[in-house]
């Protein structure tokens, strides 16, 4: 084993080269700081888990403000969607157009996560940042005047360390910090779908209340740039949700017989990845440590249903906001802030997942199907509601 005592050491350590670590990085040396990633994984392996589809505004503007490069390849590598629209038991009852908006001004990016990896990466090497593969954390120990992270291969010691290594967080246990919050007993699935050029999915997103291609459950269809994401929420007929994993196992088994009535006819529906999921919705006790010397971020501090983009986007949040408070000396208060921003995009996607699963919500769409007609109001609620809240209550932040 080497010791690196000897030698310069980082100002921060990174756990975790997922998109939040690499922006972690990017973010921290855009601000002059020091940094060394530490990624379990060897370069290039497949990375398990959920993927990421989509970028919002506001995260495209921070990354791009630390690599220009970056966020215009980002927009240029994404797609942006010309419309979106609801359906509800097979009739559209809201439709909302986008005009294509100047590249500089894209409001999101919908895009694969290893394409989003592959461009934060690039970005990590022009900025200089050091990236050890293959450098699972065995240990980490904290005291008032910096942090010491044991690898296979080294040692490692650093005035920070920030944890990016997701929901299994080896960070988040070291320093005895834990997850607390329900788990959602409906389950989904998730599946993404190539692309096909000869019969290509509309560049819209798609909402689809009570489907009856598909038994009366809720599906989500959203292209991105190289395929198409297909969530479907598992329930009996009748649109009546239901707990028992078994559902699911038999939806997910007969995706062959179902998947090519939600895409243009013609179209191969060759599945790229899926997942079965029961989303927990988390928040760590704490983002920081007793000695204010370790930051947690992303999944390490915090799980979500997707509704709203509320995971990655939230996690690059935390990432800035980690960056910042390391340059300007306060920890405790990104500890404060994110947490509280934690607890809030928790509620919201909450609220979301509960429109998508109670009954009381399920009458509520019935009567605004109904009245979407002669309301355009009641279209909208329809559209909105399975992603929760726009602002999840943070000032000048979706997230």
């Amino acid at each position: 084993m080497t010791n690196r005592s000897t030698s310069p050491h980082p100002s921060v350590l990174v756990v975790g080269a997922g998109p939040v670590g690499l922006a972690a990085a990017l973010l921290l040396r855009a601000r002059g700081l020091g940094v060394t990633v530490l990624e379990a994984s060897a370069r290039g392996a497949p990375r398990p888990g959920s993927r990421a589809i989509f970028l919002h505004r506001q995260s495209l503007a921070t990354l791009a403000g630390a690599d220009p490069a970056l966020g215009a390849a980002l927009v240029g590598r994404g797609l942006v969607w010309s419309a979106r629209s609801t359906h509800y038991a097979g009739r559209e009852v809201h439709r909302r157009t986008y005009h294509p908006p100047p590249v500089h001004r894209a409001p999101f990016s919908a895009l694969p996560q290893p394409v989003i990896e592959e461009e934060l990466r690039a970005a990590c090497v022009r900025a200089g940042v050091d990236v050890r593969w293959e450098a699972p954390v065995r240990s980490l120990s904290s005291a008032p005047d910096g942090v010491l992270v044991r690898t296979p291969q080294d040692v490692h010691r650093a005035a920070y360390a920030i944890g990016c290594d997701g929901a299994r967080s080896a960070v988040r246990e070291a320093i005895g910090v834990r997850l607390r919050g329900p788990r959602s007993p409906h389950t989904f699935i998730v599946l993404d779908v190539a692309d096909d050029p000869a019969h290509p999915v509309p560049a819209e997103r798609v909402f689809h209340y009570r489907d009856p291609r598909l038994g009366g459950r809720n599906v989500l269809i959203a292209p991105f740039r190289g395929g198409v994401r297909v969530d479907v929420q598992c329930a009996g007929r009748g649109g009546e949700a239901a707990a028992d994993p078994d559902d699911a196992a038999a939806v997910a088994a007969s995706a062959a017989d179902w998947l090519p009535a939600l895409l243009p006819e013609g179209h191969p529906a060759a599945v790229t990845w899926s997942s079965r999921y029961r989303f927990q919705q988390a928040v760590a006790d704490s983002f920081v440590d007793a000695h204010g010397r370790v930051l947690l971020a992303g999944e390490a501090g915090h799980l979500f249903a997707p509704f709203g983009a509320r995971g990655l986007n939230s996690g690059i949040a935390d990432a800035a906001a980690a960056a910042g408070a390391l340059a300007e000396g306060d920890v405790a208060g990104y500890a404060d802030a994110r947490r509280r921003a934690a607890t809030l995009n928790r509620r919201a996607s909450g609220r979301a997942l509960t429109h998508l699963t109670s009954p009381w919500s399920r009458a509520a769409q019935r009567l605004a199907a109904a009245s979407a007609p002669r309301s355009r109001r009641a279209g909208r609620w329809l559209d909105d509601a399975p992603y929760g809240p726009r602002d999840a209550g943070i000032p000048g932040s979706k997230y």
